[in-house]
């Protein structure tokens, strides 16, 4: 299951979409939720974006409200921090709490709103990129916009130990679980602690096997990429430059829309 978002990627309606549309769309969705300065566009944009991933790209939509509750949860809890610390404004709502008095004002809520659908829109249009774009193809564009050398194959080798870890964590996790390693908090945290030690371990054997391999095989510092870069059509073009025009002006016209 840890291969599941390129899985996606590899598999969705939009697979065959240009690299370099799918790109500038959500680029350009998550530009047009930074320089809103209400929370409107940052809606729309999420809406958007969240409609095309499931509509569109045909991405399961319970698969996607679960990618989502992940970072939407500290979104929440970040937007709170800001209703209750931020002030400016008329007081909404207030309470007193041992000895002091909880309470937000229109200034308050205002900013949380902004804070909340920025980040929203923001992940949407992140997961958009992530579940409709592998990340071959994403390494290949890099090449293409010359970056250094490094940067792209640095790249490469933390993609590539994300799911060496993911996998020797798993292992290692399951075999403590089969030996009853969880039982009790005492257990949990021994187990954790061996288990954060092991991965340590493992990931250093890991690297060292892949120099050896990259030796073996000739390595001149340049990792190939195979990835077939998909350039943008006339017709993907129109489509990306028409949202991002909506959004664009979206974000302009609705600054001073607030919610108080």
């Amino acid at each position: 299951m840890e291969n599941i978002l390129d899985d996606y990627a590899q598999q969705n309606a939009l697979r065959e979409t240009g690299t370099w549309a799918k790109l500038l769309l959500g680029g350009g969705a998550i530009a047009a939720a930074l320089v809103s300065a209400g929370p409107l566009a940052p809606a729309f944009i999420a809406a958007s974006m969240a409609a095309i991933t499931v509509g569109i790209a045909r991405i399961p939509a319970r698969f996607y409200a679960t990618l989502l509750t992940i970072p939407l949860s500290f979104a929440v809890l970040s937007a709170g921090v800001i209703l209750f610390l931020s002030g400016g404004g008329e007081t909404v709502w207030s309470m007193p709490f041992g000895g002091i008095t909880l309470a937000f004002t229109t200034g308050s809520v205002n900013q949380a709103a902004l804070v909340l659908s920025r980040t929203f829109a923001g992940m949407c249009a992140l997961f958009f990129i992530a579940l409709t774009t592998p990340m071959v193809e994403i390494f290949t564009v890099l090449r293409s916009l010359r970056l250094p050398p490094e940067f792209v194959d640095l790249a490469m080798l933390i993609y590539h130990f994300i799911f060496v870890l993911i996998g020797e964590a798993l292992a290692t996790r399951n075999a403590q679980e089969i030996r009853q390693g969880y039982a009790g908090f005492g257990n949990a945290v021994r187990s954790f602690s061996m288990l954060a030690g092991t991965l340590f371990v493992r990931a250093w054997e890991k690297g060292e096997e892949l120099i050896l391999a990259m030796d073996a095989r000739c390595y001149d510092g340049i990792f190939p990429t195979f990835g077939g870069e998909r350039g943008i059509s006339r017709r993907e073009g129109v489509a990306v430059v028409a949202y991002l025009s909506v959004c664009s002006a979206l974000a302009l016209l609705s600054g001073g829309i607030q919610i108080f």
